[in-house]
């Protein structure tokens, strides 16, 4: 009876792994709205940080709520909001509404990405723990894969693309509604485990926690740049329209889908650190290749190799984190969550070089160095298992 229980509160939390994945719908609208408003390079780089920039602000504060009120309540919290962002830009669309929008978007997917990565510790145990962080990050790509096709579909059907605003807000309901009626047992938070803002920061003096915390901040970096920079490059040198051009994001998400899934098969049986260094590896040839290529097939492959290789990295950091201080979960979710504000530091940077460079070989390098970081992690978090 036990094991039946397991298995049916499991696929709630995995589900709302789906809603976590709409943030990624930044990529694809920063180019609508770039071409719907008429705005500058650099300041469509600053788009995905309305979304991004709470991870930053809030994950710390959403860490500590959880401790007072509980994991899956934030979850539900979370989609709550989520569902209001998803309204506002469609039932008004103008530049300030879709910015209201991808704020109330962030704000609900900070609060989500903090509590729901241990809500799943609550229904899955030990050594399980990676390649079931892998899963959930493997319903993300799919919804992220989504985006792009129900933006086109929006296009095809409905003349406009931000129709998929709805069809996000109705899935998010849904999630909410399968929450709702599903119990998950969660062992309440001792006083003397119950941190602030400085006990958490003080994580930073662990120099493992440190290390996954800036690769995080990178790898989500890598996430956001290359799904915001597929399009432009195939605008730039291949010619597509804006509309063709999201198959771009549509290849990095099928590729990253793909590399997450086979990635929560070989996370069960084989090292976590050897995983993570072949897979960096094959990141940096990936991107090397987008330096010099023009054709639409090769700009694809090396947008797909991004996406297949990098996309079990944030798992593998995550679980690699909680391993080393389990009793500090709620605190350590929360920093490591912060670090995917590199969402929203990493394209306007992209946006500035960009325009210093004069064309997307600027985004390029940003990305580039964001990937060398990843390799110095996977080499240095091999030398400390070894020891």
């Amino acid at each position: 009876m036990k094991k039946i229980f397991v298995k049916t509160n499991f696929i709630p939390v995995l589900f709302t792994f789906f809603v976590m994945g709409f943030c990624d719908v930044v990529g694809i609208a920063t180019s609508h709205i770039k071409a719907d408003f008429d705005l500058s390079e650099a300041m469509a780089g600053f788009i995905p940080s309305m979304v991004f920039i709470w991870f930053l602000i809030l994950s710390l504060p959403s860490a500590l709520l959880m401790n007072r009120f509980g994991r899956k309540t934030m979850v539900q919290v979370s989609n709550i909001i989520t569902f209001i962002g998803m309204l506002v830009p469609f039932f008004v669309y103008n530049f300030v509404s879709c910015m209201i929008g991808f704020v109330l978007l962030g704000v609900g997917n900070t609060i989500l990405q903090v509590s729901l990565n241990p809500l799943l510790t609550n229904v899955v145990k030990g050594d399980k723990l990676t390649s079931s962080l892998t899963v959930g990050q493997v319903i993300k790509a799919i919804s992220s894969l989504c985006g792009p096709f129900i933006a086109l579909g929006a296009v095809q059907v409905f003349g406009s693309w931000e129709y998929l605003f709805p069809v996000f807000a109705l899935i998010t309901l849904l999630a909410w509604l399968l929450l709702f009626f599903t119990q998950i047992d969660e062992e309440p938070v001792q006083k003397e485990q119950k941190g602030s803002v400085l006990s958490a920061f003080a994580l930073l003096k662990d120099p493992t926690i440190l290390l996954f915390f800036l690769g995080i901040f990178f790898v989500v970096g890598v996430d956001v740049g290359t799904n915001t920079v597929a399009p432009k490059l195939l605008i730039e040198r291949a010619g597509f329209d804006l509309d063709k051009a999201g198959l771009g994001s549509s290849v990095y998400f099928f590729c990253r889908t793909a590399g997450a899934f086979l990635g929560s098969f070989l996370l069960a049986r084989v090292s976590e650190i050897k995983y993570l260094r072949w897979n960096m590896l094959f990141a940096v040839l990936s991107i090397a290749i987008l330096f010099f290529v023009k054709s639409p097939l090769a700009i694809m492959i090396g947008l797909g190799g991004i996406g297949f290789f990098c996309s079990s990295v944030f798992s593998v950091l995550f679980s690699l984190s909680l391993k080393a201080r389990p009793e500090k979960a709620n605190e350590i979710s929360g920093f490591l969550i912060t670090g995917v504000s590199g969402g929203a530091v990493i394209p306007p940077l992209m946006g500035i070089c960009t325009q210093l460079v004069g064309n997307q070989n600027g985004s390029l390098i940003v990305i580039t160095v964001c990937l060398a970081y990843l390799v110095f992690c996977s080499l240095v978090a091999g030398r400390k298992t070894a020891k």
